[in-house]
């Protein structure tokens, strides 16, 4: 169960990049003109679980830019099957540019009345804000990658989820591994 709160964070989170090589400079993310939007493409759409005893769908929605053109929201629906425990839960990613890199922040919605499509998909209360997890990820191949800060930085979002993650996404995959354990979750893209 760690795990999956953990991925919802981090997409990882959430919230979370790069499953390959790393970046020589030339190519892939490491040449993208807009970090934010080529991540946002990267992680957009519907992926399935693909490691065993993880039955769980991300479904993760453009919710639009804040403000400005700066700062762009996806809103995460993590649902299924993790071993033997029902999941849902969701929450929003809220990307930003960092040089060359970006900025992941993944805020969770304790209310599980609040949806995608609600007016309060990108309005959080306090509680939500407190808990908030954020990763920065940088370029990595053909995508981005990244780690927890610690090993209790995003354990508020993510309901027990303690030690140190690492997070890579690239076109069509997301990998999450817990460093101290090797467990690792992966995702494939199942639509866009």
């Amino acid at each position: 169960m760690n795990s999956l709160k953990l991925f919802i964070a981090l997409s990882i989170a959430s919230l979370a990049a790069a499953g390959c090589a790393s970046s020589t400079g030339a190519g892939g993310a490491a040449s993208a003109p807009n970090p934010m939007t080529n991540f946002a493409s990267m992680i957009s759409g519907t992926f399935h679980g693909s490691t065993p005893g993880n039955g769980l769908t991300l479904d993760i929605k453009n919710a639009g830019f804040v403000g400005s053109t700066d700062v762009f929201n996806l809103f995460v629906t993590t649902s299924g099957k993790y071993q033997d425990t029902n999941v849902r839960d969701e929450g929003v990613m809220h990307v930003e540019n960092q040089g060359d890199g970006v900025s992941v922040t993944y805020i969770p919605h304790f209310d599980p009345t609040v949806g995608s499509l609600s007016r309060e998909a990108t309005r959080f209360t306090p509680e939500e804000l407190r808990s908030a997890c954020t990763v920065s990820l940088s370029p990595r191949g053909d995508g981005y990658a990244g780690e927890t800060t610690g090993a209790t930085a995003c354990a508020q979002a993510i309901h027990g989820a303690i030690g140190k993650w690492t997070m890579e996404v690239e076109p069509g995959s997301i990998r999450l591994r817990n460093v101290q354990s090797g467990e690792t979750l992966r995702f494939q893209r199942a639509s866009r």
